[in-house]
């Protein structure tokens, strides 16, 4: 059986602190000096349409095309990569409270940012499927 079929004690999320942005520059875009690789989450992603940056809010000069009003959960991990439904089983319960989400998986772990105007909602929302510390 797995950690997300066992049950609501199976998974736990932290809200990180922070506020955050999600952030889109141009494809081929070379990394901006505003990074700072020591915050506790910063996430960068290339395609051939775009850069994506995720970092703390606080960090993006006023210019840069931004969604700015992110809060963060990460699931206690590490995961093991057999695992399945994790993302589904938190994004079906946000999606039933009406909340958006931007998800991100690192080697260890899920991140799940939500508007933080539905902050309360999605911590409710979640709790019915996880713990939350």
């Amino acid at each position: 059986m797995s950690a997300v079929a066992a049950g609501r004690e199976s998974l736990t999320l932290a809200l990180l602190t922070g506020r955050y942005a999600v952030c889109r520059l141009a494809p081929g875009s070379e990394l901006p000096g505003w990074l700072d690789w020591s915050e506790e989450l910063v996430s960068v992603t290339a395609t051939a349409e775009e850069l994506s940056i995720v970092c703390p809010a606080g960090r993006v000069p006023e210019d840069v095309r931004a969604e700015r009003d992110w809060r963060a959960f990460v699931v206690e991990g590490p995961l093991d990569f057999a695992l399945v439904g994790i993302l589904a089983k938190l994004s079906g319960a946000l999606a039933e409270a009406e909340v958006s989400l931007f998800a991100l998986s690192t080697y260890d772990t899920d991140y799940l940012l939500v508007r933080e105007a539905k902050l309360t909602a999605a911590t409710a929302a979640l709790s019915q499927v996880c713990q939350i510390q």
